[in-house]
């Protein structure tokens, strides 16, 4: 990808960074006209450096750049704030179309993610808050996605830079939250989530193509 950046006549790669320290310190020492955030890092949750780059300098614009499901996580990086969101799976030529918009002061989704968000607010917040999903936080709602994805919680604490403890907590509350009586039902709860908001983003994504 920095080789695919550097070989256009309009873009350059200014630094590179392995974990979110040195993210962080590369950002303030290069002042970059766009980040391009992977969520995946050696030592911490992606999402919340994002939201420290955010916190800490505001003007300049993040791209994630992610494996994670997009009908899940670009909805959460734009709210911890990113300007855009592509899929690793998608053509490397995408990365520069939304690298470009960004710059220009647009906002990147891939078109079904943006008919989802579309018709999601088309439905007014009446629907949204009567969905106990809705309220959830982005770390709660990143334990139940990975829970649907039949993670365990030593797998869900490796994932997400936490203690086992501290996961627990997050199911202990998810099940109160969600009206769940049981691990069982809370697993069940996920699974059936997670495969809903896919099929959701796939017919969506049908639509868009109409």
């Amino acid at each position: 990808m920095t080789q695919l950046i550097d070989r256009q006549s309009d873009l350059i790669v200014c630094g590179q960074a392995e974990d979110a320290h040195e993210a962080l310190k590369c950002v303030a020492n290069l002042n970059p006209d766009v980040v391009v955030l992977d969520l995946t890092l050696k030592d911490s949750d992606g999402l919340e450096v994002l939201k420290n780059i955010n916190a800490q300098y505001p003007t300049i614009p993040v791209l994630v750049l992610s494996i994670h499901a997009e009908s899940l996580y670009a909805e959460l990086a734009l709210r911890a704030g990113a300007e855009g969101y592509v899929m690793k799976s998608e053509p490397l030529a995408n990365v520069l179309s939304a690298i470009r918009r960004i710059l220009t002061g647009g906002i990147y989704v891939s078109e079904s993610m943006t008919s989802r968000m579309l018709q999601k607010h088309a439905r007014g917040p009446t629907v949204a808050e009567a969905l106990p999903v809705e309220r959830l936080t982005d770390r709660e709602r990143q334990v139940l996605h990975l829970l649907g994805h039949w993670h365990t919680t030593r797998q869900i604490a490796r994932e997400l830079h936490l203690s086992i403890k501290t996961v627990e907590n997050y199911r202990e509350k998810l099940k109160a939250k969600l009206n769940l009586d049981s691990a069982s039902a809370l697993v069940q709860f996920a699974v059936e989530w997670t495969q809903n908001s896919t099929r959701d983003s796939s017919g969506h994504a049908a639509t868009s193509h109409d």
